[in-house]
């Protein structure tokens, strides 16, 4: 299964790219599932028909979903929304509200992943197409497996099992003065079982040869910063983007004065959107004179994204950044094919890493484990520039 994963800052459009991009997808033959697992949906909306949580065939071929953060926590998570609603009315809370907290935050992002790798192990689609929660902040979820695994293997389990041992022989005594029982089997399999989940769908998610992510943006300021530190973050969880996205560019047909510093602005930004985010390459889109809503607008959009080309195939396969960690030192890799380290200068400003080619310059938002640190020595290996990052103290 091919599995392509559309993000970028809220309201710069990348749900109607998504619904176009599986237009073009189904229309060559590949069974397709364009799934929403933004908390705000709107792919319905994009497409001018009802949608809900259950897959619903579009056009031959094409399929949409948006997904219920509830359906799928009483599915996958069930047993413990129980217990911890138990837990909370035990300590006072009404029905209803200990049933909203029971929903821990993030989960409807967490269950978004988790229904993705059921439709990977499935196999029904040929094509999933993910319109993502802004920024893909799900992503950052992929560090659980890594943060998490010791915890579970070494304690979580260990535990688990002394805790169902000793239930019959505590619950009589505990029950009574606590209000609510001990966590049974069912209860402490759940967080386990979850993370194993969690663990499989991260070797989906980092093979570029299966999972793309495409970032949609808008020549704004701060849009490109956004999706520059959202590319951050994918890299650092060595998950490839193939694909920028430039999405909203005022035609050059507009003449009105009003648009006049607008135009200017922008093609400064497009500019920037090809110079930090290169090699990667960037499809522009203008602004249409309409909103992107129903099936006709759509197919004018998958028109101008895609024409006669394949949207399933990998845009690009070499990984533009990585963050490499080495005897407790963080390195920053660049792909920088053909340029000589002596015509590179680097410059660090808060959580931005300016690198200066020739007349040309990239600013790189810093994931948060470099933010803080600083540049300590940079050199060419291949293709990629290699900067080492170091706590310098000052004296």
């Amino acid at each position: 299964m091919r599995v392509i994963l559309m993000t970028g800052k809220g309201g710069v459009g990348k749900t109607s790219v998504a619904a176009a991009t599986g237009l073009r997808c189904a229309e060559l033959g590949y069974r397709t599932l364009v799934l929403s697992t933004d908390p705000a949906h709107s792919l319905a909306d994009s497409f001018d028909l009802e949608m809900g949580h259950t897959a619903r065939q579009i056009r031959p071929n094409l399929w949409g979903a948006e997904l219920d953060a509830l359906q799928e926590l009483e599915g996958n998570w069930g047993a413990v929304k129980r217990y911890i609603t138990q837990v909370l009315k035990a300590q006072g809370l009404d029905g209803v509200q200990a049933e909203e907290l029971a929903i821990l935050p993030g989960m409807d992002e967490i269950f978004g992943l988790v229904r993705m790798k059921r439709h990977y192990d499935e196999g029904e689609y040929d094509v999933l197409i993910i319109d993502s929660a802004p920024t893909g902040t799900a992503l950052r979820l992929l560090s659980l497996p890594e943060v998490g695994g010791w915890y579970m293997r070494r304690f979580y389990k260990p535990f688990q099992n002394i805790s169902v041992a000793l239930r019959p022989l505590v619950e009589p005594i505990f029950r009574p003065i606590a209000g609510f029982s001990l966590p049974n089997k069912e209860v402490m399999d759940a967080p386990y079982e979850f993370y194993e989940q969690i663990e499989a769908l991260e070797k989906v998610l980092t093979d570029n040869t299966k999972t793309s992510v495409r970032l949609v943006t808008n020549p704004e300021k701060m849009v490109i910063k956004e999706s520059l530190r959202a590319h951050a973050y994918l890299s650092l969880y060595n998950v490839a983007t193939d694909l920028i996205i430039a999405n909203r560019i005022i035609p050059q047909e507009v003449k009105d004065p009003f648009f006049q510093r607008w135009k200017e602005n922008q093609e400064q930004y497009r500019q920037e959107i090809h110079e930090n985010f290169h090699p990667l390459p960037v499809k522009e889109v203008p602004l249409f004179s309409e909103e992107m809503c129903g099936l006709a607008a759509l197919e004018r959009l998958k028109e101008t994204l895609y024409k006669d080309e394949d949207p399933a195939q990998v845009y690009y396969k070499e990984t533009t950044i990585r963050v490499v960690q080495e005897n407790n030192q963080y390195s920053l890799e660049l792909y920088l094919p053909g340029i000589p380290k002596n015509q590179i200068q680097l410059n660090k400003t808060g959580d931005e890493l300016n690198i200066t080619i020739g007349n040309h310059r990239r600013n790189l938002v810093l994931p948060q484990a470099l933010a803080a640190l600083q540049p300590a020595g940079a050199k060419m290996e291949g293709d990629y520039l290699k900067i080492r990052f170091a706590n310098i103290v000052k004296a």
